[in-house]
């Protein structure tokens, strides 16, 4: 018959991969935006031409502006649009602009180990008994509940569809996502990726966009 401190040490072993394993799929969190559009009836793509420039003239001509910009063309190229060799030969302008704020701090509160897992006298396999000692909240090798803070971030990205020869507005679009990271190289193109969902979509409604690796899922905002 095993030892208590056998017993202990088995389950630890067995524990900590689990608990490493939840924190690892929390790596790969879905990314969810929401997106508010507005639009007027676009022309058909046939022989329509567009040209992408930046709503902040301050961003013309610059490499990162340059590659949001080619992410954008790419959704514009799918629905069938031609991209035009400049902005003046365009029959479409397609105003984009992108940001990112400072961030603010969340306060979490997390039950320490695989306390928080269900595990131990509280969680489904029980203790030992008479009291004994088990894994759970508060116990003595994992310690008690932990306190941490962590920064989060709004991202969001405008696009704007003029016609060229009037400079009539025909869409106007705005997708915001509130995540942990800053990294505007990842963020941009997967708000760019939730703009163009179900492309232009029903004006003046928004929805929830949520992108995986292996499909999206879409919801109108409460």
């Amino acid at each position: 018959m095993l030892s208590p401190m056998s017993s202990i040490k088995s389950l630890t072993r067995f524990a900590l991969p689990l608990a490493l394993a939840v924190g690892l799929s929390a790596c790969t969190t879905p990314f969810k935006a929401d997106v508010s559009r507005f639009a007027a009836p676009l022309p058909a793509p046939q022989g329509q031409s567009f040209a992408v420039v930046p709503e902040d003239p301050k961003l013309a001509g610059g490499l990162e502006f340059a590659t949001y910009a080619n992410a954008v063309a790419a959704e514009m190229q799918e629905l069938g649009y031609t991209r035009a060799a400049t902005p003046e030969s365009a029959d479409l302008l397609v105003r984009f602009d992108y940001r990112v704020d400072g961030g603010r701090e969340r306060v979490r509160t997390d039950f320490n180990g695989v306390g928080a897992a269900g595990f131990g006298p509280w969680g489904r396999w029980g203790g030992w008994g008479g009291g004994g000692w088990g894994f759970g909240f508060n116990d003595p090798f994992f310690g008690g509940p932990d306190v941490r803070s962590y920064t989060i971030y709004t991202s969001g990205i405008d696009l704007k569809i003029d016609r060229a020869a009037d400079g009539q507005r025909l869409f106007e679009g705005k997708a915001e996502a509130v995540s942990r990271s800053n990294r505007l190289p990842r963020l941009v193109p997967n708000l760019v990726d939730a703009m163009f969902t179900g492309f232009p979509g029903n004006s003046g409604e928004t929805l929830r966009i949520t992108i995986r690796d292996d499909e999206k899922t879409v919801r109108p905002t409460d």
